[in-house]
């Protein structure tokens, strides 16, 4: 797994696209062996990995962050499912709809869930069959409640990502949601014969135009759904008719509703992250569980860049491509001594940033070294 790992935080996006990283002894030192295993060797590992497993490796990354103020919870997350399209033949797969090519093709759904407060992904599902689509939401849910000990908060997401049904079972175990309402014609006239008095001006707090939509808000019976749920209808954001959103959320105002359905889009900029960092579309293998480990990977080596970002002043909020290019893609030293190892790097524009977040001072123990020591130079 380590082996792995480093593959993708090297941005390998398949394991056979690493072969010349195999011979390279540092990688190797890196995990604790003398070189990466051959390509054949981690395909066939991959192949032994099942769900369970990953779901167990992204409890632990979420137990790992919390201590340190990250992956809470506290602001809710936000939930997505991304297509990745498979262009081999004979692949047991569903046709999800793929963006990219703005139709259904075969492809292997994802699922993903973001952290809103911190940004940073926490769990992700790539066995997910397109008849079981609608309830892995609930499937998030258990993850959380076990993993954290507590149900998730607000759960943020299209309309398109589940069923009135699903949403029902959610107000059922007391799980804030929301999401958008498809708009019916009787709903659009019935909005349209509202006097100018029924809609209130609000001001939001964000950048860019749209900082003053006007709302109405009602409470509506929606079939499937066994209480009555709040209905928020927006407009004057650019669109000719009023945006809809419901919930089940009954305390927090409906202006910061609407910001905080708008604040969705951090998950969309997450995955188009780490499909140009991780290579998220190179689809590693016609069957969804294979895919699954890579996507599990994907999420631990984006936390892992994002816990680097977080040191690095004024990179705080940069991508995993961005902070590649101008960190970790570089030419080093690495001498080995009984007590651990020394990296030299070489001085470049960006090594004051380096300098800054301490790292001509870093002195780690390594665990899987026997707690010897990894150490920075800079020339």
């Amino acid at each position: 797994m380590a082996s792995l790992l480093t593959l993708k935080l090297l941005r390998a996006g398949r394991v056979h696209h690493a072969t010349g990283l195999a011979a390279d002894e540092a990688l190797g030192l890196a995990v604790g062996l003398n070189v990466l295993p051959k390509a054949t060797h981690a395909t066939t590992y991959s192949y032994r990995v099942r769900r369970e497993m990953n779901t167990a490796a992204l409890a632990e990354l979420v137990r790992r962050l919390r201590p340190i103020g990250l992956a809470t919870g506290d602001a809710g997350f936000n939930l997505d499912f991304h297509a990745i399209r498979h262009y081999g033949e004979d692949a047991p797969l569903d046709d999800n709809y793929v963006a990219k090519r703005s139709q259904a093709t075969r492809s292997v759904l994802a699922f993903f869930a973001q952290d809103h407060a911190s940004t940073e992904m926490v769990y992700a599902n790539a066995d997910v069959t397109k008849r079981a689509a609608a309830t892995e939401i609930l499937a998030f849910a258990d993850h959380w409640k076990k993993t954290s000990g507590s149900d998730p908060g607000l759960l943020v997401f299209d309309s398109r990502l589940t069923t009135y049904a699903v949403l029902d079972e959610l107000s059922a175990r007391g799980i804030d949601w929301l999401t958008l309402r498809q708009r019916g014609k009787a709903t659009l006239a019935e909005l349209a014969a509202l006097p100018a008095s029924a809609w209130k001006t609000q001001r939001i707090d964000r950048s860019g135009r749209y900082r003053h939509p006007q709302i109405h808000e009602d409470v509506v019976a929606i079939k499937g759904i066994a209480k009555p749920v709040r209905q928020i209808a927006v407009r004057n954001i650019g669109r000719d008719q009023p945006t809809l959103l419901i919930t089940n959320d009954t305390t927090t105002k409906a202006r910061d509703l609407f910001a905080r359905y708008a604040e969705r889009m951090l998950i969309e900029n997450e995955l188009s992250a780490y499909i140009k960092g991780f290579q998220v579309d190179a689809l590693t293998s016609g069957l969804a569980l294979n895919v699954d480990l890579d996507t599990t990977l994907t999420v631990i080596a984006g936390n892992v860049y994002r816990l680097l970002a977080r040191s690095l002043k004024g990179y705080e909020h940069a991508t995993p491509e961005t902070i590649h290019e101008q960190f970790i893609d570089t030419m080093g030293t690495v001498n080995v001594h009984d007590d651990g190892a020394t990296v030299t790097l070489a001085r470049r524009t960006y090594t004051p940033v380096l300098l800054q977040a301490g790292f001509a001072e870093l002195d780690l123990p390594i665990p899987w070294w026997g707690d010897r020591r990894l150490r920075f130079r800079f020339l």
